[in-house]
């Protein structure tokens, strides 16, 4: 019986870990077409982030995660960082809430490594932005898209990709996607049927 709800376990977290990477994937293509990211795509990786925490605490798993007050302080860090960047016109306003729903997965203790690769991709994305603002290497882009405002002259960049990066490379170190994790939903089963 047991078995059978740690597996159940498992797939909630990985649906959920799913599905918030799919959303950044989706956040960032929305980023590059019209330099928006929608709010609901915010909404959805703090739903899956509490679905998944709730379901493995009530279910005995949650050394997955850290405690919750770590992850939103993490929360907490980015929304003030983010909203500072915000007001000095550097990232947009959908920049910066998807930035803080996606710092609640990370975890105070992954943080850093969630800012590093998420400001090294963002500088990736701005070197892109150069070359394409002096090159002009395309003839048509859509109109509103990334691509045509910095042809135009715009200094932008789809932060969007960066933060999915960021946050990607935050959940490796956090390790959501290692063996040790994985297999612990096993393990519990092996101990409980005293195998």
């Amino acid at each position: 019986m047991y078995y059978v709800d740690s597996m159940t376990l498992l797939i909630i977290f990985l649906i959920c870990v799913f599905v918030t990477l799919i959303v950044g994937a989706l956040a960032g293509l929305s980023d590059i077409r019209c330099m928006k990211i929608p709010n609901s795509f915010s909404l959805y990786v703090v739903a899956a982030f509490f679905i998944a925490y709730a379901a493995l605490y009530f279910g005995g798993h949650s050394g997955v995660f850290a405690p919750l007050w770590l992850h939103v302080i993490s929360g907490v860090l980015m929304f003030v960082a983010t909203a500072i960047l915000f007001s000095l016109k550097m990232i947009g306003a959908g920049d910066s809430k998807f930035a803080t729903a996606c710092a609640f997965w990370i975890g105070a203790k992954y943080l850093p490594v969630f800012l590093f690769f998420m400001t090294l991709g963002g500088g990736l994305l701005g070197v892109v932005a150069l070359y394409i603002k002096r090159k002009k290497p395309f003839k048509s882009p859509k109109e509103g898209s990334w691509v045509a405002q910095v042809q135009g002259g715009a200094d932008k960049v789809p932060y969007g990709v960066a933060i999915t990066f960021g946050m990607l490379i935050a959940f490796m170190h956090a390790g959501y996607f290692s063996s040790e994790a994985l297999s612990s939903f096993v393990d519990v089963h092996l101990v409980e049927s005293g195998s």
